[in-house]
């Protein structure tokens, strides 16, 4: 997943929380207590509603701008966040010495 820093973000349009797919689903179900046992296959029925959300972009670039550290957030998991935060740094940082 390509994700790019520019001066209009996605997550800045306050639209996206109103179409976001986990809207009606409980908060709960993305804030997983763990990473192992029962906890894998709550992550993985919140990755399922981020599959299926029209906001899931701008929830990624919010969480990876905002640095949360806990929960699915975008489809992603906080290890998988971390992975693409530091890529998505790195491209920010590009962006911003080239003008």
């Amino acid at each position: 997943m390509s994700l790019i820093w520019n001066r209009t973000h996605a997550w800045d349009d306050s639209d996206w929380r109103s179409v976001a797919a986990c809207r009606d689903t409980e908060p709960e179900l993305f804030f997983p207590v763990g990473t192992t046992g029962m906890a894998t296959d709550q992550i993985e029925s919140a990755k399922r509603v981020c599959d299926h959300c029209d906001a899931q972009k701008a929830c990624l670039e919010f969480a990876l701008a905002t640095n949360q550290e806990s929960g699915v957030w975008g489809g992603t998991t906080e290890d998988e966040r971390r992975k693409l935060r530091k890529q998505w740094l790195a491209a920010r940082r590009r962006a911003a010495s080239q003008g």
